[in-house]
């Protein structure tokens, strides 16, 4: 069969990869065309256009670049057209990809599924409205959602696991000796943008320097940022850069300030206890509409899937240095830290199913073949 994937950005290019893989083990005349990112490319298929030509976050950059946004959604709508795949599966990135599922409903017989599926249960829920008319399966990598889409909104969904529960175990599996030996590191986590790490790391750096004479900071470094751009937060901090060794960074970490995100998840399955720092502009307002806006009581993945505060989040009005400080000495030693880490357990509890990519893989050939 042939497969239509649209990935917007490096961790959808990352789960595309690996669904692709599982579809290749469970139809051996898969085809794929796609937008998206070296690892999938890497997985085969033709790649239409790189993800670096889509990824416009925010309200500004995006209005500087809507001709080309709005070229590239032209240019797929049509390839998807010519090309008449038996599906298109398109992977979060939701701003770019609804609109796809509109057109590609209302233009062709196409079927349309979505792996990862928005997070409209934080806000734009109206986007329920879309999902329902234009998607034809929903997948979903987060236990809650399953309350969320059919509870709420009467609309079945399949969850098939969490892929990035999958990756640590897999890590930890081949890694043997190096996971659980934990050594005198704060892990520093901040986002992987360039707009989140301007706005999060230099305060992060300052709450984690009270502790640096028992402690080494080390850095993460997110894909597609090159070292220039950290240099001119970490020159002469005594902060040490690490590129592509997140999960090796995690599994030796004594505790961790944590840029909400993936990477909050990563750090509690990792068993690292942490604080989630996210700076906004306007904090006192952003802090209010996040109370009269959101639809959820927490922002982290952590808290969200035990539905319970496992870990502290500082967000907006209440990110700043001194809350920083105060909640990483909790976690340093004490029991804080025991707390926490008991609460991780919860959290790989309700995780559930291994192996997502070939939950879904399965899934969707089972419904295509009609077995």
């Amino acid at each position: 069969m042939k497969y239509y994937l649209i990935a917007g950005e490096a961790s959808g290019d990352l789960h595309a990869s690996r669904l692709m893989k599982a579809l290749k083990e469970q139809d051996s005349e898969a085809e794929f065309r796609f937008y998206g990112g070296d690892q999938m490319q890497s997985a085969g298929g033709t790649m239409v256009k790189h993800y670096r030509e889509l990824a416009y976050m925010g309200f500004v950059p995006v209005l500087l670049h809507l001709p080309t946004i709005l070229r590239n959604m032209r240019q797929a709508k049509r390839d998807i057209v010519e090309w008449q795949p038996h599906v298109v599966i398109l992977v979060d990135y939701p701003g770019f990809n609804l609109d796809i599922a509109k057109f590609v409903k209302q233009h062709t017989q196409i079927p349309v599924y979505y792996y990862i599926a928005p997070k409209i249960w934080a806000w734009k829920e109206y986007r329920i409205k879309n999902i329902k008319r234009d998607v034809d399966e929903l997948f979903s990598i987060l236990p809650f959602e399953v309350d969320f889409f059919e509870g709420r909104h009467h609309y079945p969904i399949h969850y098939v696991g969490n892929p990035t529960a999958d990756e640590i175990k897999e890590w930890r599996l081949s890694h043997p000796s190096q996971d659980g030996a934990r050594t005198p590191i704060i892990a520093l986590l901040a986002g992987s943008r360039r707009q989140e790490i301007k706005d999060n790391l230099p305060t992060m750096i300052r709450a984690a320097k009270k502790f640096e004479k028992d402690y080494e900071l080390v850095l993460a470094g997110a894909p597609g940022i090159d070292e220039e751009y950290y240099n001119q937060f970490i020159n002469g901090t005594g902060v040490r850069l690490v590129k592509n060794q997140t999960f090796d960074l995690l599994s030796k970490s004594h505790a961790a300030l944590v840029t909400s995100g993936t990477a909050t998840l990563e750090t509690a399955l990792f068993g690292v206890p942490q604080v989630v720092c996210y700076e906004t502009p306007l904090p006192q307002l952003i802090g209010w509409l996040r109370k009269k806006v959101l639809k959820v009581k927490y922002v982290s993945l952590v808290n969200l899937i035990a539905d319970s505060e496992v870990v502290p989040e500082l967000v907006a009005d209440t990110f700043s240095q001194q809350n920083i400080e105060r909640h990483l000495e909790a976690i340093l030693h004490g029991p804080e830290r025991e707390k926490m880490l008991a609460g991780y357990d919860e959290v790989w509890r309700r995780l559930g199913k291994e192996n997502a990519p070939k939950n879904a893989a399965q899934k969707m050939t089972s419904l295509l073949t009609g077995h």
